[in-house]
């Protein structure tokens, strides 16, 4: 690694940017080759850094044969929300949503508006 990326904050920008890689390849990963060319580092400091990710429960390093050759496939554990997934959610614009709570007089478990938001919702999704 290069010295001012040698620093902690060096490091836990490439870090950082590596994860954000890893997320943009989705649910289905991405060699760590790839991410190793396209951030131009060294094999050995890359793996390091998606160590340091495998360690902090953010990715999952399987090894797999590509070519081959070993390698490591990484795979986000969690992917980011998308402020899509609940832009049209009927609470945003909800006449009684101040009496809105779980034993108040509206509740999320009984709303009616909700509950066929959630069921468009899913129903688009899985189609």
């Amino acid at each position: 690694m290069q010295a001012a990326e040698a620093s902690g904050d060096g490091l836990m920008d490439l870090t950082s940017r590596v994860y954000k890689l890893v997320v943009e390849h989705g649910k289905d990963g991405v060699l760590q080759s790839i991410i190793w060319k396209e951030l131009s580092l060294t094999s050995r400091d890359g793996s390091r850094l998606a160590i340091r990710l495998e360690k902090r429960g953010m990715v999952r390093r399987e090894k797999i044969l590509e070519g081959g050759r070993w390698t490591y496939k990484l795979t986000p554990l969690q992917l980011p929300v998308a402020i899509e997934s609940i832009e049209q959610a009927p609470c945003v614009t909800c006449k009684v949503e101040e009496k809105c709570s779980e034993l108040g007089f509206v509740s999320p478990h009984t709303c009616i508006l909700l509950s066929n938001w959630v069921l468009d919702e899913y129903g688009s999704v899985s189609s």
